[in-house]
């Protein structure tokens, strides 16, 4: 129930109350004192003086009602449905909402079969003109029957604790995972005080975390609610009653360089507001934020909205999520896998146990989210479940909760996702830049395109501390990837993820050679149809990085050259390699490259850099590639 519905209910139960009486003087006394207390909201010494009246008077109807009304408030379900029952046992007719706050302690405790007969009830008999509370009893109904259908379902559910090396006695909770398993940061609370730490993974094991980074954790402010990108290299958190706070809660980002995090900056309107905003979730690409929010312009309560990052480097204006994944309830702690089309959240709008349940839903091709997957009980009980991540490999979700054997107040757990609830499959590039001569690393920039949508999955910048990169490339794509630095050659290479590719990742050192006369590179992210020379659209990406290697260095030359394999007539293979060198030289004209810098040559099979003896290798000899003529 809303809290301003529960206001309501209460003061109803204590507007009604001066009708309702009984004939023995001490139940009467003790229940009009408690009245008193009920409405300077001090629930305890209300419960003890209607336990007095019900006491002097067992048939004190109202007093009943108001226990099971006050232990519903503060979620003694158990004692709610005893108070509620004694009172319906004295017969009479009852208000409806008696019914209702039945069903609502019912359902709270998992008693979906009684909660269902008593919702029915409270619908059939309600006359009243709150469109919430029938709303609200309508949504419980969709609860119990879903509940009951679950129930008879169960899902494999195997909660593990990830042990003493993570969690302590503290609180610890709020996990997420860089995209190749190896780093986990969580939060941790000692005495009160919410800081980041983070744990390394070695020979399958978590090493003892540290406290993240003395920049972010505070002693004076909480921090909490993160979403780390895949790479490790950015971390979104909520920070809450800052100076630079625009609301209650705000969302920080800090970027690492090398092996340090930077200062956290606040990021601002319109992102910010001052409203509540908290819980991010970044996209793997780093190009949108998922976040909930309360303000104006939602569906419920709280929602879940996204911001995209814009060209000029800015967010965008909010936009919410909509009918498809926010209700006119609450929705919290989204979660989009680095397969960048499944979200985990939780809600208490969407059919579930009753409380706050773990949906998943995917995103299509345009980004229509599908129908919320209620992740199943005993997953999700009639207790609240909130905050779970997935692992990158879909494998298991982690989350944290207060189970029976832990080490603290909270703990971090990990469980088996169902089958038909993982994300989709993905892989990633890990790997380091180095100067070919002498290994050093360099600061360069890396690119993932993916070819079929022309979305750019991964653009960013190593540093020179590390010269490390990693970046998450969902299986189902072609991707173009390529490092460029100042002063070198770019590197280029292709990865075509079929579906019946597996998750094995990509580890790479990439080896960047200087600018000098001589040096040849084979594009490998240029593409022609069989025996055309038209560019196919998946070029422009390289072409552009192309040519941005000659508007970057404008005294450079090049011949480009093209290459077939030995099948088939060798002038015609002449000819085609001609033909698409020169098709490349021609939008390098068209991008305004001075022609006296530039020339193309067609090969044929003269040129090979493998043998022709199998498809494989004839596949590298028919290339496009260019040769750096003078420098």
């Amino acid at each position: 129930m809303k809290k301003t519905t529960l206001l309501l209910f209460l003061c109803f139960i204590i507007q009604v109350a001066g009708a309702q009486t009984s004939t023995v003087k001490k139940a009467q006394t003790n229940f009009d004192k408690a009245q008193d207390f009920l409405r300077a909201d001090n629930y305890d010494q209300a419960i003890t003086l209607l336990q007095e009246a019900v006491k002097a008077d067992p048939g004190f109807q109202f007093a009943f009602i108001q226990l099971a009304d006050i232990n519903r408030r503060l979620k003694s379900y158990e004692l709610a449905k005893q108070n509620y029952a004694n009172a319906l046992a004295l017969g009479g007719n009852p208000e409806p909402r008696v019914y209702y706050g039945f069903a609502e302690a019912e359902i709270f405790s998992g008693d979906y079969e009684n909660a269902l007969k008593n919702i029915n009830q409270f619908i059939k008999t309600y006359k009243g003109t709150d469109p919430d509370f029938m709303n609200r009893a309508k949504k419980y109904l969709k609860d119990c029957e879903f509940a009951i259908e679950a129930l008879k379902h169960p899902v494999k559910y195997e909660p593990i604790n990830i042990g003493s090396e993570i969690n302590s006695t503290y609180r610890d909770y709020f996990p997420s995972i860089t995209a190749d398993g190896t780093q986990l940061i969580f939060s941790r609370n000692i005495e009160g005080n919410e800081d980041f730490f983070i744990s390394a993974l070695k020979d399958k094991s978590w090493g003892s975390p540290v406290p993240l980074s003395d920049k972010i954790n505070t002693s004076k402010y909480n921090e909490g609610a993160q979403s780390i990108t895949p790479d490790g290299l950015y971390l979104f958190f909520t920070g809450c009653n800052r100076p630079d706070g625009l609301g209650r809660c705000d969302i920080y980002v800090s970027h690492k360089s090398g092996k340090e995090w930077g200062e956290p900056f606040n990021l601002g309107a319109p992102i910010n507001s001052p409203y509540w905003e908290s819980q991010p979730a970044i996209s793997p690409d780093g190009g949108t934020l998922y976040f909930v929010s309360n303000r104006p312009g939602g569906l419920g309560g709280y929602d879940i909205w996204k911001s995209s990052l814009k060209a000029d480097g800015y967010w965008s204006v909010p936009e919410n999520l909509g009918p498809e994944i926010n209700t006119p309830y609450d929705e919290h702690t989204p979660f989009l896998h680095p397969d960048g089309k499944t979200l985990y959240f939780s809600s208490d709008g969407w059919p579930g146990m009753g409380n706050k349940d773990i949906f998943m839903s995917r995103a299509d091709e345009n980004g229509k989210w599908s129908k919320p997957e209620n992740l199943g009980y005993p997953i999700n009980t009639f207790n609240e479940e909130t905050g779970l991540i997935v692992t990158p490999d879909g494998s298991s979700g982690l989350f944290s909760s207060n189970l029976k054997g832990g080490f603290g107040d909270m703990d971090i757990y990990q469980f088996k996702i169902p089958h038909n609830k993982k994300p989709l499959p993905i892989t990633y590039v890990k790997g380091i830049v180095t100067d070919k001569v002498n290994n050093a690393f360099l600061e360069a920039n890396v690119q993932i395109v993916n070819l079929k949508t022309g979305r750019i999955a991964y653009n960013d910048m190593t540093s020179k501390e590390t010269g490390d990169f990693l970046a998450v490339m969902p299986i189902g794509g072609d991707y173009a990837f390529n490092v460029t630095a100042n002063g070198y050659l770019f590197y280029s290479e292709n990865y075509q993820l079929d579906s019946a590719y597996g998750n094995k990742p990509f580890l790479v050192t990439v080896s960047l050679e200087k600018l000098t006369a001589g040096k040849n590179m084979v594009l490998k992210n240029i593409f022609f149809n069989t025996n055309e020379y038209a560019l196919l659209p998946a070029s422009l990406t390289e072409l552009s990085t192309l040519k941005d290697l000659l508007k970057n260095n404008p005294s450079l030359q090049i011949e480009v050259q093209g290459h077939t394999d030995n099948i088939g007539n060798d002038q015609q293979n002449e000819k085609l390699s001609l033909q698409r060198a020169k098709a490349v030289y021609d939008y390098l004209i068209e991008a305004e490259i001075d022609r006296e810098r530039l020339t193309f040559k067609g090969y044929g099979k003269t040129k090979p850099i493998a043998p022709n003896d199998t498809e494989t290798q004839r596949k590298q000899n028919r290339r496009t590639s260019f040769v750096i003529t003078k420098i």
